[in-house]
């Protein structure tokens, strides 16, 4: 039984959502079936005096089920078939007896439309009892009169911003802009409540069907309004960067759904969803940050059969930017921090940073003082190695030098248990080389944040040769125990997400010695979706850190007796630091960097990189895009990523692919494997062999095949 249905002595019905086999009731097609039998069900009552909706599972409803949406194609059948529900969201608001939202937990998407189909909402007043419409952030915009009402209900101004930033509410923030009417403290009082307002609320109408009805702040009209609505579309495309169809999407069908009646705006509404959901960008989006994000976070990528593990006490060797970042990830989830460093100085520094960050929040009521006290006294400042005992896990942030890091291992190691794990935070330094040192190398893993790790949600975790299953399911199960998104990789240099991302900036480089302007190349890194260009992020990395760690390559292949690469890249870096301009950190690199204002390119790079003709923008754009996904394939092909949804949530994570094509290979897809081979073997032909597609790109398509998206 999809639904309960309960009728009292006081002839109001509770219709308790309790889909069978789902921890959260979803909106598909058993549910519409129901939800149609349900409402017949309601209007054969001769006796009836309201309805209460509710929820018998932990959350209220968690919005539409979105395997089916990886599949359609078809706007009209679409549009058909949003419009079937929306008849009964509709009848339920003019049936003419009351209804009420006892919303017992989160109500996301479609939950919270059909809470506000009902004349009434009450919420349970606990912190993960959030209500939103986040459809926007999957690519997608809400369907079930999400738009209409919301607008109707708050005004354009107010509801806006909610609905094209896809912002998740908490109780007290609904109660505040009055999406919700009420909070209740106990699923009791939920129902009691729902109950009293019905008795006191016979015949209630929605606030858009009560005549002299006006939107609330004016309509596009009002001049006010009419500002606001003439600057959107430009606010918009500037964040969006004209890559993201949902956004505009929303704007539209507010802006039309207020200057028509209700019905027409819910068709508007329709309509709008049916060609956004049936389009690339959503299909991208749905597959990489819903169900590849899910797979990854419920434990795809860790070993099976092996006991969860929890931490207690962690120890970091290190207190610059990473280790104090990782400290903070660390003591805010509840862990024992131990931060080691060379100077009792700067490991005090390493533990404010934890403050910095937090002490805003203190300051604007988001976080009491004691809980910030609390946090802060989980990490322990020190320069002795003897404190590191009784330690569960170390991680290592010191400089990405071997030898430095070779001492920080022994040190370390000798306070530890044997079952004790040690991690290395490089960034491009084999793991099992690095483990050579160990006394344990089937207890050493790599730990890979990235910076800034209180914003940075990835891990990259890096599995040597040696390390044991029950090590790397450790290591998972504390990546998640600290609310990081932890993708597995095998280890390379440079592992998966370094190793490609390296890729972006040295084609910016390259692009920069082949006489294209600095400022096409940046351009066209930021009108491709990422989130600055590769000039840009290369002064943000520094400079000075690229050519170190290049160096550092050169003598590792040097002792293995490979060949040492050569890229243009390197000669663009050689130039730039033969000028003193070393990159952000320094005050100078591709960007100046005045105390006062805007960074900006600097001049001198006409000069030292001289105009050559123009190439057209659109290779800039795809040089850029296309060497990031081809590097990705070559690390699939090599088995230093582990799996399609790793690829993907590692590259939107860990340095910000864009967003809209769903990750490095989700990315191929979206284009058509055909075409992007097509695509790249052009590219290879005029501007170099590193973008000739790989032997297992070639074959998918010639098979016809795509690369998995669950």
């Amino acid at each position: 039984m999809v639904f309960r249905y309960e009728k009292d002595t006081d002839n109001i019905v509770t219709i308790t959502m309790d889909m069978p086999q789902r921890s959260a009731n979803v909106i598909n097609a058993e549910f519409n079936a129901a939800l149609a039998e349900t409402f017949a069900r309601l209007k054969a009552e001769t006796e009836l005096t309201g309805v209460i909706i509710t929820s018998a599972k932990k959350t209220f409803l968690a919005g539409a089920d979105l395997e089916p949406m990886l599949e359609v194609r078809d706007p009209a059948a679409l549009f058909q078939e949003i419009q079937q529900v929306k008849r009964i969201f509709r009848g339920m608001e003019t049936f003419g007896k009351p209804f009420v939202a006892a919303i017992n937990g989160a109500a996301m998407g479609g939950g919270l439309e059909l809470a506000l189909a009902c004349h009434y909402r009450i919420l349970i007043d606990r912190p993960d009892a959030q209500v939103g419409l986040p459809e926007v952030t999957l690519g997608l915009i809400p369907g079930g009169g999400g738009i209409t009402r919301l607008t109707r209900l708050l005004g354009l101004e107010t509801a806006l911003p909610l609905l094209t930033e896809g912002k998740r509410l908490s109780p007290a923030e609904a109660r505040a802009l009055g999406i919700v009417n009420e909070l209740a403290a106990t699923p009791e009082e939920l129902i009691a409540k729902a109950k009293a307002w019905i008795q006191a609320n016979p015949e209630p109408r929605q606030p858009w069907d009560t005549k002299g009805y006006r939107l609330p702040g004016g309509d596009v009209r009002t001049p006010k309004v009419a500002q606001m609505i003439t600057a959107a579309p430009a606010v918009l495309l500037k964040k969006t960067r004209g890559n993201f169809p949902a956004p505009l999407a929303i704007l539209s069908a507010a802006v039309e759904g207020t200057l028509v009646d209700f019905d027409t705006a819910d068709r508007i509404e329709s309509r709008y969803l049916a060609n956004v959901a049936t389009g690339q960008v959503a299909k991208n989006m749905i597959a990489a940050f819903w169900f590849q994000l899910n797979k990854i976070n419920g434990g795809g990528s860790r070993p099976a059969d092996i006991p969860p593990a929890t931490f207690s006490k962690v120890g970091i060797l290190g207190a610059g930017m990473m280790g104090s970042g990782i400290a903070y990830a660390c003591a805010t989830a509840g862990l024992e921090v131990v931060l080691k460093d060379v100077t009792l100085e700067q490991a005090e520094k390493g533990k404010s940073y934890t403050e910095k960050v937090l002490r805003p929040r203190v300051e604007k009521g988001r976080m009491k003082e004691a809980d910030l006290a609390a946090i802060l006294a989980r990490i322990h400042p020190t320069t002795r190695a003897e404190d590191l005992r009784g330690c569960e896990l170390i991680i290592e942030a010191v400089f990405e030098d071997r030898a430095v890091k070779k001492e920080a291992t022994q040190e370390a190691e000798a306070q530890l248990a044997p079952t004790a794990i040690f991690a290395s935070n490089t960034s491009t330094l084999p793991i099992t080389s690095l483990a050579q040192v160990s006394e344990r190398p089937e207890n050493f893993i790599g730990l890979h944040f990235f910076s800034p790790v209180d914003k940075m949600p990835l891990v990259e975790i890096i599995v040597g040769e040696k390390t044991s299953p029950e090590t790397l399911a450790r290591s998972f199960d504390f990546v998640r125990q600290i609310k990081k998104t932890p993708i597995v990789v095998n280890d390379r240099r440079g592992f998966y997400t370094s190793r490609v991302f390296a890729t972006y900036t040295s084609e910016g480089m390259t692009l920069l010695l082949e006489g294209q302007p600095a400022s096409v190349i940046e351009a066209a890194g930021m009108q491709a979706g990422m989130p600055v260009g590769p000039l840009a992020v290369s002064d943000e990395v520094s400079l000075k850190l690229m050519h170190y760690v290049r160096q550092q390559t050169e003598r590792d292949l040097a002792a293995e007796g490979k060949p040492i690469p050569e890229q243009p890249s390197n000669r663009v870096l050689d130039a730039m630091l033969s000028q003193g301009r070393a990159g952000k950190a320094a005050g100078a690199g591709f960007y100046e960097y005045p105390p006062e204002g805007k960074k900006f390119l600097w001049p001198g790079l006409r000069e030292l990189f001289p105009p050559q003709a123009p190439l057209p923008f659109a290779d800039i754009r795809d040089r850029l895009l296309f060497i990031q996904a081809l590097e990705t394939v070559r690390c699939l092909e090599e088995n230093v990523v582990r799996s399609v949804a790793d690829a993907n949530i590692g590259s939107l994570f860990g340095w910000g692919f864009p967003a809209y094509t769903g990750g490095t290979l989700q990315f191929i897809n979206g284009y058509g494997v055909r075409a992007f081979v097509e695509r790249a073997q052009a590219l290879a032909a005029r501007y170099g062999e590193r973008f000739t597609p790989p032997a297992r790109l070639l074959a998918m398509a010639e098979a016809g095949e795509s690369f998995p998206m669950q």
